[in-house]
């Protein structure tokens, strides 16, 4: 059984992450999440946790088996790394080697062979942002790949690109990703 390390960052479609769990639950992955904590103030860890059957994670300070470290475990068990959605702050974080968060932690920490993706959910402007779109260059160079926000109205009124793909094209990722 294949292990996805999903990351769930603040944005308004972390609620979406619900659905990404599910299906890739049912799909027969082992789902290990990870939640920021400003996604938490858009869905709860008990929703994630009851559609994975298994404990979210969310402090880089826990450490629920004394014999292991939390972020340095995580990391070697994920066969792929997923940040569905990415904020603008955690592709940030990642780009530049933040490592103030679990989510951040983690992914300094993960074998270089782990196969990373990112769909980034945003404002259209801060998406266009040219220093996002740095960050997101910089990911790519050092083996992430992005799965491009979709255009539509967003949450705030505009419209433009900064909407989460769509769900099955996130699936569709993980699941040609682990087979190559």
């Amino acid at each position: 059984m294949k292990t996805i390390l999903l990351g769930i960052s603040g944005s308004i479609s972390a609620y979406k992450a619900a659905d990404i769990t599910n299906q890739l639950t049912k799909m027969g992955y082992k789902v290990d999440v990870i939640m920021t904590k400003s996604s938490t103030e858009f869905i709860t860890p008990l929703t994630i946790q009851s559609l994975s059957h298994r404990r979210v994670h969310l402090d880089v300070m826990e450490e629920p088996d004394v014999a292991l470290i939390n972020h340095i475990a995580l990391a070697k068990a994920a066969d792929l790394f997923l940040v569905a959605p990415a904020s603008a702050n955690t592709v940030g974080k990642l780009a530049n080697g933040i490592a103030d968060d679990l989510l951040s932690t983690v992914a300094l920490a993960l074998l270089p062979e782990t196969p990373k993706i990112i769909a980034p959910a945003m404002n259209t402007y801060m998406y266009q942002n040219p220093i996002v779109q740095r960050n997101l260059t910089t990911l790519k160079e050092v083996g992430y790949q992005e799965i491009e926000p979709r255009e539509a109205l967003l949450a705030c009124g505009d419209y433009g690109r900064g909407a989460l793909a769509d769900i099955t094209d996130i699936i569709h990722a993980v699941n040609t990703t682990l087979k190559e």
